[in-house]
């Protein structure tokens, strides 16, 4: 597909997207050296492997091997084509791809699944318009104006009203040329038995729900009287949405997460309005269903902290703590706002404002033990003497999995405070705990970001000292026009490593069409994935600013003196081989042990 497009423009697209802010989309990557690490959005981890060099504008993982630059991470990512990453990336940067381009490059996604995307997009600005400027739309103006939402809000969220009319959203999409049978798998329409149709979302305020990039994959539609209608219904599930996968605001609020370090999680979608009218913009939301584990791993590559701000009462309480819990277990320090019952913090910030909010609930948010303490107390009599017992072993227990001595010893002076147990018999309690949950182990190393260094430099010592020499001077050569001239000259494709020889083929001809060192371009020409992350792995390497010719003329000849042992293995091989066919065992055994001689020399010189 690149051939489709000129060079120059993919260079220019490719430059104008840094690759740590690209990624920075994605997960949350802190700087170590001069490389940034976080957690593999490829696979599952709890120490980050993950690697970005700004300077080569590639990424590799330790972990998984994943490998490229800013157009294959997001190929990988997004299931992306490449002319779609390019497209995203060129959007991104306000740059124009060639039109012809576009008309005849296949989509990642199918037909169908691009028509409803486009349904929801005409639907969402069509509800929206509705609202804000006309007739039809005044009963859910005139609701949201009650509920304090303002325009500048109306128009951030898109919201939209659809007409107390049942066929009007069919009408509107089939003038569009959208197939009723479309609209009624998208959810956006509903079939009844006897055969007529109905708006799903009529009589609604709508919510458009959109993914990560902004797309609008589904709606929410809140009914704006009290009858006997569902409060709220959402679109369907499908390909493109699926509840548990996806936070309201999500798009809108990445940037602010990463900013401070911190996002606020919410159960509904006023809630995410009035914080944000209140100038709270980290703030993401559920969508009607209980966090997953699949959202709170989602949370993890983005931030360290997140704070859970759900309703007041039991059934708020009862949300709050699963979330914790699964919170915890993906890494994230979780924090719990407090509410009083019957309170929500939509219902808090119209009631007490913004200023209030931040400072009173937010910022005065709980820990988590605090939090746990507080929530296992409704389960017991704590004026019954066996209660206190069971509630007292069952905080000692929590206390037990918190690696922090000073934080147990807080809360260890705490209970013993309040129930006049010696502080010496709860750290004992405690022990014994940790020794049976096996928390005693040292884990001061498990959030600490991984060098690159200390990954490459173990995997060194497990290769024979020729593939080390290979990688080495391919590293250089990547970096380097100079050098790889001088190894095309000394050695040409006469590595041992069968793709160790593809590479260096690869390179020779990208620095003959007059380019310049850049691993992220050279990438581009790489087709073969595997090959791909192997380039970026080599890339990775810790490499001298200024190696001498000597040093690499004496990675020159180990890979020689490999050759020449393997010429010379060969020829014993034969002979070997002959000495057998002789019936003289003697003498097969004497070139075996030449043999293995050999090979231990290869992998391990003096």
């Amino acid at each position: 597909m690149s051939n489709q497009i000129p060079e120059e423009v993919i260079e220019e697209i490719r430059k104008a997207n840094d690759i740590v802010d690209i990624i920075g989309d994605y997960i949350q990557l802190k700087k170590q050296g001069r490389n940034y690490f976080g957690l593999c959005p490829f696979h599952g981890e709890k120490t980050p492997s993950f690697s970005v060099t700004q300077e080569k504008q590639i990424f590799h993982c330790f972990g998984c091997g994943k490998g490229g630059n800013v157009v294959t991470f997001l190929m990988e990512m997004e299931n992306y084509s490449f002319f779609e990453a390019l497209q995203h990336l060129a959007d991104r940067s306000g740059i124009q791809l060639p039109e012809t381009n576009s008309k005849t490059t296949e989509s990642s996604l199918s037909q169908e699944n691009q028509d409803i995307l486009s349904a929801h997009e005409w639907l969402a600005k069509l509800y929206h318009h509705l609202l804000r400027y006309t007739k039809d739309g005044k009963e859910g103006y005139g609701y949201l104006q009650d509920r304090g939402v303002k325009d500048e809000s109306i128009d951030a969220f898109q919201l939209g009203f659809a007409p107390n009319v049942k066929d009007f959203t069919a009408e509107f999409l089939k003038k569009k040329g959208f197939h009723q049978q479309l609209l009624v798998k998208a959810g956006l329409i509903n079939l009844r038995e006897d055969g007529q149709i109905s708006d799903r979302f009529r009589g609604r305020i709508i919510f458009p729900i959109r993914n990560h990039l902004g797309k609008t994959v589904a709606f929410g539609g809140r009914a704006t009287i009290g009858d006997s209608k569902p409060k709220y219904i959402n679109s369907p599930e499908s390909e493109l949405f699926h509840k548990g996968k996806l936070l309201y605001n999500f798009d809108l609020a990445k940037k602010h997460i990463r900013k401070k370090n911190e996002a606020i999680l919410f159960e509904g979608q006023m809630d995410i309005i009035a914080a944000y009218q209140a100038g709270i913009r980290n703030v993401i939301a559920t969508l009607g269903t209980a966090l997953t584990e699949y959202q709170a791993k989602l949370l993890k590559r983005y931030v360290n902290t997140v704070i859970l701000c759900y309703d007041g009462d039991r059934a708020g309480l009862d949300a709050a703590y699963k979330a914790a819990v699964l919170l915890r277990q993906s890494g994230c320090e979780v924090k719990i706002a407090h509410l009083e019952n019957n309170i929500d913090p939509d219902s808090f910030i119209q009631t007490y404002g913004g200023d209030a909010f931040e400072k009173e609930v937010i910022k005065a948010s709980d820990t988590f033990m605090s939090f746990y303490m507080r929530f296992l107390k409704k389960d017991f009599n704590l004026n019954h003497e066996g209660d206190r017992i069971n509630y007292i072993e069952k905080v000692l227990k929590q206390l037990a999995m918190i690696d922090s001595p000073i934080e147990r010893e807080y809360y260890v002076k705490e209970l013993s405070k309040e129930y006049g147990i010696s502080i010496d018999t709860l750290t004992n309690e405690i022990s014994g705990y940790r020794e049976k949950f096996g928390t005693n182990k040292d884990n001061h190393q498990k959030n600490r970001y991984t060098s690159n260094t200390v990954w490459n430099v173990r995997k060194s010592k497990l290769l024979p000292a020729f593939q080390n020499a290979e990688r080495q001077l391919i590293s250089y050569m990547l970096q380097n026009v100079r050098i790889t001239e001088k190894i095309q000259d000394e050695i040409g494709a006469g590595f041992n490593i069968d793709s160790h020889k593809i590479i260096a083929t690869h390179l020779y001809a990208f620095y003959e069409e007059g380019n310049e060192a850049d691993v992220s371009l050279f990438l581009e020409r790489i087709t073969d994935s595997e090959l791909q992350q192997q380039i970026t792995e080599i890339a990775m390497l810790p490499v001298q600013e200024d190696i001498s010719d000597q040093e690499l003329n004496d990675y020159i000849r180990i890979i020689r003196t490999k050759n020449s042992d393997m010429d010379t293995i060969k020829s014993l091989k034969d002979q070997q081989k002959m000495a057998e066919q002789q019936q003289d065992p003697i003498k097969a055994a004497q070139i075996a042990m030449q043999i293995i001689e050999i090979n231990k020399q290869l992998k391990h010189p003096k």
